[in-house]
């Protein structure tokens, strides 16, 4: 988090995102290979490439699509000498299953939720078959998003950008996964689910669940 070569708009997000904790729920640990699906303007790209250290790498899996919260196009992480443990793929079904077994982290921080956008009729649970795929035996699919009140499942997910939690978990679980662990670090009891999250009265402070999920051995 200290490192010089943060932006300090990435550090000015820092008390509101909590790394620190997310990092350490995740168990991220030196030496990993990362696959971190929509990273946005890289915030935590940057954070999980000092993570994993010179003998690790991130690979940044960047959409083809965007939308109100995802960005197409590159956002220069892997191109900066300061991080030279990055690199980018294309998020692509084909790019996926090029790469069986290959990973002991599959990331993706606020953008679950994005996967189910109507627009892109995206096929999630054959996504979520590829990411299991791509893990090593005891990989962990780790998932952090928008809370949208139970029993919504993916309803109000174009309208105000959220997902069920219990959706979450059943989608994921439904390809082979098993649920490891839940966080309350990012958990805001004001945010009653009723705004979308870019809303000024919420945007970042929204609820978020964190949830990590392995592939059993």
């Amino acid at each position: 988090m200290a490192s010089p070569n943060r932006p300090d708009a990435d550090k000015q997000r820092d008390e509101a995102r909590k790394p620190a904790e997310v990092l350490a729920f995740a168990k991220v640990e030196p030496g990993e290979q990362v696959l971190e699906l929509i990273p946005g303007g890289g915030y935590f790209t940057r954070l999980l490439s000092g993570a994993v250290g010179p003998s690790g790498h991130v690979t940044e899996a960047v959409p083809q699509i965007a939308s109100a919260d995802v960005r197409q196009t590159s956002n220069g992480v892997a191109a900066d000498p300061h991080f030279s443990n990055v690199s980018e793929t294309p998020l692509s079904p084909d790019s996926l299953a090029k790469t069986p077994g290959a990973y002991d982290l599959v990331w993706t921080s606020q953008n679950y939720h994005d996967l189910h956008l109507t627009r892109l009729k995206f096929d999630v649970v054959g996504l979520d078959k590829l990411i299991y795929a791509s893990l090593k035996p005891g990989g962990r699919f780790f998932i952090e998003d928008h809370a949208a009140k139970p029993g919504t499942g993916i309803s109000t997910t174009d309208e105000m950008h959220r997902i069920d939690e219990d959706f979450v978990k059943q989608e994921v679980e439904s390809v082979g996964f098993k649920l490891a662990g839940e966080s309350d670090a990012l958990r805001n009891p004001k945010d009653d689910h009723s705004v979308k999250v870019f809303d000024p009265s919420i945007r970042g402070h929204t609820d978020q669940f964190l949830l990590v999920f392995v592939k059993p051995k």
